[in-house]
């Protein structure tokens, strides 16, 4: 089977913006500030549409359930879900400050587990995360600042430049600070706990929805001042995450080279974060924003057409 393509899907968000049009050069919806490109999903009010599929309406699902050892490797049931989740988020505004859930509470809350990777893929002029607290910082002062709205002063932001990247385990208080275009890989689930939102109104006008108490019993209140991992300019390979949940490679290709992923035995998630490449011998195309299934039962050779970076990702089990 040949490399797998897919529609985006774009989600209006409050803090979100048109970016995408120029950095990805994606036609996004007409008068909406688009915040999320969903770009692989497989869940049950969310699935991704294969591109040039012969059924127009064929998706991630069908895919599988229609060849799921074909597609995901030996023992995959027909049933299982495809376990990760691809964004792009174009980041115009501070996100609200939020955790995942851990897999050890998520099931008492009612929620799902997230460990998520951030690649920064561009910024504007002073851009920044937030992740973790200031070293020192305690639940009872975390509290107090939380009811006298003056959290920013405890939590840790530091800036970022394109190339940048970051494992935002679940349990890890974050949030995205504005001027950020993000390439985020997580599990495939879709709980936010928002324990603060800096005063921001929703675009219906009225204040967000939080999620204090799920965010209390959430936040690890032993991670302090984490950072992130510095750009890799050479050529060559580097890895950007190995966790339970994943693993993520970057890879920097010269024009004319080949990435060669062998027989796998099972899937890798290709992600162009510059330049285009092709595969052979099918010369499907990939370019900048482009997320690619490449099939467990097909080894892919894939040509960088003009000097590129990729992501890998792969090593990630059912998500049930």
């Amino acid at each position: 089977m040949n490399p797998v393509l897919f529609q985006p899907i774009y989600k209006e968000r409050v803090w979100g913006g048109r970016s995408l049009e120029d950095s990805l050069g994606r036609e996004l919806p007409g008068g909406k500030v688009i915040g999320e490109s969903w770009d692989l999903v497989d869940r049950p009010d969310d699935a991704s549409l294969i591109c040039g599929s012969e059924d127009e309406r064929q998706t991630i699902r069908s895919l599988i359930e229609s060849d799921p050892e074909g597609i995901m490797g030996k023992g995959w049931k027909a049933e299982d879900r495809f376990p990760i989740l691809v964004k792009w988020l174009d980041c115009q505004q501070r996100l609200s400050l939020q955790v995942h859930p851990p897999a050890s509470i998520a099931p008492s809350l009612g929620g799902e587990p997230k460990t998520e990777n951030w690649f920064v893929a561009d910024t504007q002029a002073d851009a920044g995360l937030i992740v973790g607290l200031k070293d020192g910082v305690t639940r009872d002062e975390f509290e107090a600042a939380l009811k006298e709205e003056t959290l920013e002063d405890l939590v840790h932001r530091f800036p970022v430049e394109p190339g940048q990247s970051i494992l935002v385990e679940s349990g890890r208080l974050h949030a995205i600070d504005a001027g950020n275009l993000i390439l985020e890989i997580q599990q495939n689930s879709d709980t936010t706990y928002r324990v603060f939102d800096w005063g921001r109104k929703g675009l219906d006008g009225n204040p967000r929805q939080l999620h204090v108490d799920e965010s209390m019993k959430s936040i690890d209140f032993n991670d302090f001042e984490p950072s992130a991992l510095p750009s890799f300019d050479e050529v060559g390979e580097t890895v950007l995450a190995d966790c339970a949940e994943f693993r993520i490679r970057r890879v920097n290709l010269e024009a004319g080279t080949k990435l060669s992923t062998g027989a796998p035995g099972a899937p890798i998630l290709l992600h162009v974060v510059s330049g285009k490449l092709s595969d052979s011998p099918s010369g499907i195309g990939m370019k900048k924003g482009d997320t690619v299934l490449l099939p467990a039962s097909r080894e892919c050779a894939i040509q960088a057409t003009e000097s590129c970076t990729v992501l890998l990702t792969d090593r990630f089990t059912p998500a049930g």
